[in-house]
C-alpha cells in the first residue's frame, strides 16, 4: 500500500483513504466481522470478488459493498497513475485474514 490516511478509528469502525500505486493491488483476503465500504476517489479500483468471480470497475464517486467473510482483493487498474478509495469498514472489530497460497 503506498499511503493510508486514517480519517476515524474506533473499536468498532474505521474509515481511511488508501491510495495505491499503477498496477498495485492488496492481498486476497477476508473479515470475520466487518463489511467493506469503498467509494473510488481517484483513479480507476477494481474490487475483484472471488466466489462470486467477478469484478467491480470504479470510478470517481462510484462504491462498491464487500461483504462480511466475503473473499476480495482491491486493485489499482490502471499501469500509468496511482488510484485512491475512501474505505469504511464496520461495524464490528477490525480483522485482516490473508487467504493462503496468493
Amino acid at each position: 500500500m503506498t499511503h493510508e490516511d486514517v480519517l476515524i478509528q474506533t473499536e468498532n469502525v474505521r474509515v481511511r483513504v488508501m491510495e495505491l500505486l499503477p498496477g498495485e493491488a492488496t492481498r486476497w483476503h477476508f473479515h470475520q466481522e466487518i463489511t467493506d465500504h469503498m467509494v473510488c476517489l481517484s483513479g480507476q479500483i477494481e474490487v475483484r470478488l472471488r466466489q462470486q468471480d467477478a469484478v467491480h470497475v470504479l470510478q470517481p464517486g462510484q462504491r462498491c459493498v464487500v461483504e462480511i467473510r466475503c473473499v476480495h482483493q482491491v486493485a489499482n487498474a490502471s499501469t500509468e497513475e496511482a488510484a485512491s478509495y475512501l474505505l469504511i469498514q464496520g461495524v464490528g472489530r477490525y480483522d485482516f485474514n490473508p487467504v493462503e497460497g496468493e
